[in-house]
């Protein structure tokens, strides 16, 4: 049976790979790079080239095929990719253990950085053998022989137990459906409606479907009248993968979360580190573990009675009209979204008709030409996983230097969220010296189109995209020739949100608003008056927002620095005692949510949740760069360009920053920019 994934291609072909495709693959590549490994240490000539340009290629043409395998589990669920996915991931987890603790490559690499060679080596280059002397230590590669092999088991403990967090909350998700007739969705806008609509014909059922999909939810949570089904909805979401709420038990993370911060800890404490988060911090920009909790709290406390004050400004609207003496947290999107309303005269459904997802595309890659004299154009030659996907290619000085696929539309057994993964990355290929381009993944879960008509986001969902392309542009836009630092790669955890929460702001500024938005029927911009409200309307719940965001990482970050294994019910005692302090909206006591937290559970953010604020502190200063500047400043963005997103993980992330702002970041700037300072109000 001919494998695609065993063949070397530009692109995946998507069209041709199979979930049986998968483990076939992935084994015999595995099998060859131990051998090749093998052989490159026998050879004992140990320079760059022979090390780790040889070490770089097996890792790229590993990752060339496992890609896209990780990427349909994500987007195009089944039993079958699924299995075959967790048989790899298993495989991978032991391979990557395996590698990182082997001596005699971790020695060949000293041999290497103590050479007269290693001072003659690109900058690029110094930097992939010092981050991988880093990871070898951080692997237990210097530990003795029973605690390095209890420390692989461990890792393979993680990666399975990561991989069942993450199904158990798609298949939570998946599993809660409710069928109601039209009259209990009295509010919900027709772009809502449509989507149930369809979603209950899908399921050969009359009537309309409320899911837990995001665009269901927020259409419920936001508009419907309905008190006792948003509250329904709102248990069904916050309980997912728990012991708690309608699917009790069917899917419960309560045990893997726990296996999974005792296998943290045990691997911290066999490396000398008191806690997982001190561990986590050795590749963040942070310093310290107590610089990130001084960090958060301090925003806490600056932040927290601006929140308290818009929560009862909504509490006392909701009273005002007709709504229930004590809000309960199903009732604060409700109400908020009436609020909005009433003091802006705007609202999220009011704008959909202005932002069709072509003409908000067309816009976005305006802004980038802008900015940055890059030129991007849709391709039809890069096959694809589902009829919806878009693809795209972009050219800067009429070279093609980078590809990306676009996956906007949410669909069943495809993961919830938003989220920029990499499928290529640039890399020169030796010795012939050919550049590969990078190509990206971009996956978002919208409102699908209804009909003949464009799919029609809100502005939330267009902040959204302009992030998730942020993301795209630092793996894309990288003139780094070695993987491991080309793009994301080797940037710090908590800098590298910093590129696509800068793109948001064009979101919010009247001159690129002007080409992003367009009626889907006239053509015709924002009107002005709209847009003065939306603008004005910006910092509405900001505080609220913080605040939220601020629970998340507290608890994620104080989590993996007090967790004891002998004391029971930790997770939830540490939840409740930041949403003490920090919080202040208290949901139910049946509320889970940290069930179905994959970021720090199942993802890359444990005891780095903080990272998404912290990157805000810097993305806030650099566009305030070009607020003086002007947003399309050519020189200013030929320098962001420069400095952030072509160096990829080269350069210290703070010494980036500092070459393009002048000066490290000032946590006012993100307070001024949420409108939390008193200047800014």
């Amino acid at each position: 049976m001919t494998n695609p994934l065993l063949e070397r291609h530009e692109l995946p072909p998507f069209d041709q790979i199979r979930a049986e495709h998968a483990v076939p693959a992935i084994k015999a590549i595995l099998d060859e790079n131990r051998q090749a490994l093998e052989h490159i240490l026998d050879a004992g000539d140990f320079t760059y080239d022979s090390v780790v340009s040889l070490r770089e290629a097996l890792d790229d043409r590993l990752n060339q095929a496992f890609s896209p395998v990780g990427h349909l589990n994500a987007v195009m669920n089944s039993e079958e990719i699924r299995e075959a996915y967790n048989t790899c991931i298993a495989m991978l987890s032991e391979y990557s253990t395996e590698v990182n603790q082997n001596q005699a490559l971790f020695a060949a690499y000293q041999a290497i950085a103590g050479s007269p060679e290693f001072e003659t080596l690109a900058a690029e280059k110094k930097k992939v053998v010092e981050n991988a002397l880093r990871d070898f230590r951080l692997a237990g590669v210097a530990l003795p022989e029973a605690e390095r092999q209890a420390y692989a088991a461990l890792a393979n403990e993680l990666s399975s137990l990561q991989s069942t967090f993450n199904n158990n909350v798609l298949d939570a998700t998946q599993s809660f459906s409710k069928l109601v007739p039209v009259e209990r969705l009295e509010g919900v806008p027709e772009n809502a409606m449509s989507q149930m609509r369809k979603a209950a014909e899908n399921k050969g059922e009359d009537g309309y479907l409320v899911t837990l999909d995001m665009p269901c939810y927020m259409g419920v949570q936001r508009y419907c009248q309905d008190r006792v089904l948003r509250r329904e909805q709102y248990i069904a979401y916050g309980t997912r993968a728990s012991d708690r709420g309608p699917d009790a038990g069917r899917f419960d993370n309560s045990e893997i979360m726990q296996q999974i911060l005792e296998a943290r800890l045990k691997q911290a404490r066999l490396l000398g580190f008191d806690h997982y988060a001190a561990l986590s911090v050795e590749r963040k920009m942070a310093r310290s573990a107590e610089e990130v909790l001084a960090f958060l709290e301090d925003l806490a406390a600056r932040s927290r009675p601006a929140a308290e004050k818009e929560l009862q400004e909504i509490a006392d609207f909701a009273r005002q009209h007709g709504g229930p003496e004590e809000l309960e947290p199903w009732d604060l999107a409700f109400y908020a979204e009436k609020l909005k309303k009433a003091s802006f005269d705007i609202s999220e459904e009011e704008l959909r008709p202005y932002f069709p997802v072509p003409i908000v595309l067309k816009g976005m890659f305006e802004v980038v030409r802008r900015l940055f004299d890059i030129d991007v154009r849709a391709v039809d030659d890069m096959p694809v996983w589902h009829p919806d996907v878009m693809t795209y290619g972009i050219w800067k000085d009429g070279t093609l230097i980078a590809r990306f696929y676009l996956d906007l539309y949410a669909r069943a057994n495809k993961r919830g969220g938003a989220w920029m993964d990499d499928c290529r990355v640039r890399r020169r290929i030796e010795p012939a010296g050919s550049l590969q381009i990078p190509v990206a993944y971009l996956t978002c879960n919208f409102t699908n189109p209804v009909g003949d008509d464009p799919a029609l986001l809100n502005h939330s969902e267009v902040v959204t995209l302009f992030h998730e392309f942020g993301h795209g542009l630092h793996h894309m836009m990288t003139q780094v020739n070695v993987a491991p630092v080309s793009g994301i790669n080797g940037v710090a955890w908590d800098a590298v949100e910093l590129p696509s929460q800068f793109m948001e702001n064009f979101c919010w500024q009247a001159e690129s608003l002007a080409f992003i938005s367009g009626h889907y029927q006239t053509r015709e911009p924002l009107p002005e008056a709209m847009l003065d409200k939306l603008l004005a309307a910006r910092h509405f719940q900001s505080a609220m927002m913080m605040v939220r965001q601020l629970e998340f990482g507290l608890f994620d970050f104080r989590l993996h620095v007090e967790f004891d294994p002998e004391e029971k019910g930790q997770v939830q005692q540490v939840l409740d005692q930041v949403r003490a302090k920090v919080a202040v909206v208290k949901p139910p006591a049946e509320y889970a949510f940290q069930h179905g937290f994959s970021h720090i559970f199942g993802g890359g953010y444990a005891a780095g949740y903080y990272s998404y604020k912290w990157a805000e502190v810097l993305s806030a200063d650099a566009f305030s760069k070009f607020l003086e500047e002007g947003i399309f400043n050519r020189q200013t963005g030929e320098k962001f360009l420069s400095t952030v997103l072509e160096n990829g993980g080269v350069e210290d992330a703070m010494k980036l920053f500092v070459a393009f702002r002048g000066r490290e970041p000032e946590v006012e700037a993100l307070l001024r920019q949420d409108g939390l300072l008193p200047d800014a109000a």
